[in-house]
Order: C-alpha cells, then structure tokens, then sequence
C-alpha cells in the first residue's frame, strides 16, 4: 500500500508517500512541503497548494491520501487556514477517485510513538527510525505527514481487515435451520374440532352392574 499523508496548512503543507503494510517494512518514498506566500489572497494561495498536491499525486500515485482531521484552536485564523488546505487535499484526492481518510493528531502520535502527547520532537524522532533515516525530517510539517501516512497503514489496515471479516460473517449463509413456526390457521384444527375429535375417540364407560335405577330394590 502507498499512502500519501498530508498535515495541511497554508504557510506550509507537510506531504509524505509511504509504501508498507502490516508486517512489512515501511518505506519512505518522498516527502516535503507545498508553500505558499503569507502576503498572497487566499484564493491564489489555494490553487498553490492545489497545483502542489496535483504534482505529488501524478508524480506518486498514492493508494490512499491520509489528511489530518482539523480541530478548533484559539486562533480561529489559524483554524481557518487549515481547515481551508484541507479541504483542497480532499478535494484533489476525491476528484481521481481515492480514498481520503482522516486522522486525529492523538491517533497519529500514539500510533507512531505510543502515547497520545508525544511532542514533535518525539514524532519526528519515531519517524526517523521507522523509516531507517540519517535525520529526522524538516521542517515538522513534512515529519508529521510522513507520521499521518505511517499511521494510516497501520491503523486503517487492521480497520479494513476487521470490516472485511465482518462482511464475510454476515453473507456467511446460516448452518442452523430456521425453526418451525406456529402451524398456520388453515391447517390447525380450532380448539372446539379438538375437542370433538378427542370425545369420539375415547370409548363410552359402561355402568357398573348393581349401580343402574333399574337393579335397586
């Protein structure tokens, strides 16, 4: 599986591709960012980092685009600017037909290194060894896309395999036979034919000798 992680941002949006699966080594099969000028409308600083990822993707041909889920933050501008480059990764991803998939920072960190509230430090340090690389990456945008790609492949994979059993067990045809219901009305005698036919079939009590009116004195 080849997974293009993106941390999306409008200064910088971090870009990984890495190739792996579970139980195989990961590698790392590029990584950077897509800038854009801060002094720039928002509208052309945008279609930058559109061309940018457009790039990324014909240049790798990812399997899957994992994006960081975005969450509120005091600064709402900041926020913004996220929310707004990560739309346009989902938008690019959508349009070839790939699947986008979403991860919170906390799943990105403890996947990669174990706890929920590793540091960028720690992320980037984990990265590095996983990836076997001389140095972690820089700046930390594209360490945390490389970690967003990492965490897909181990997480969204175990997630795939548990729907895929779950899919088989449900179009598994049952063994047990379905069990008899209540046999319909027009086969069932009513109560009062049963207890009819059961009159009939038990035979008449004959009198005792000695009991009858006839045989009194």
């Amino acid at each position: 599986m080849r997974v293009l992680g993106v941390d999306p941002g409008l200064t910088r949006c971090g870009v990984g591709v890495v190739d792996g699966g579970p139980g195989r080594p990961l590698r790392m099969a590029g990584v950077g960012v897509v800038r854009t000028p801060a002094d720039a409308e928002i509208g052309a600083r945008l279609l930058l980092i559109e061309q940018g990822l457009e790039e990324w993707l014909d240049t790798h041909r990812p399997d899957v685009v994992a994006v960081e889920r975005v969450f509120a933050q005091h600064n709402v501008r900041t926020v913004m600017g996220t929310a707004q480059a990560s739309a346009v990764a989902m938008l690019c991803a959508t349009r070839r037909g790939l699947p986008v998939v979403l991860h919170t920072p906390s799943e990105v960190k403890a996947a990669v290194t174990g706890s929920g509230r590793a540091d960028k430090a720690q992320v980037g340090a984990m990265v590095t060894r996983l990836l076997r690389l001389d140095a972690p990456p820089k700046p930390a945008d594209a360490a945390d896309a490389l970690a967003l790609a990492i965490c897909h492949i181990w997480r969204g994979a175990a997630g795939d395999r548990i729907a895929a059993a779950v899919a088989r067990t449900a179009a598994r045809p049952s063994a047990r036979p379905p069990a008899a219901g209540p046999p319909s009305a027009a086969g069932s005698p009513s109560a009062p034919a049963r207890t009819a036919a059961a009159g009939a079939a038990r035979p008449a009590r004959t009198p005792r000798s000695g009991t009858s009116e006839e045989n009194r004195p």
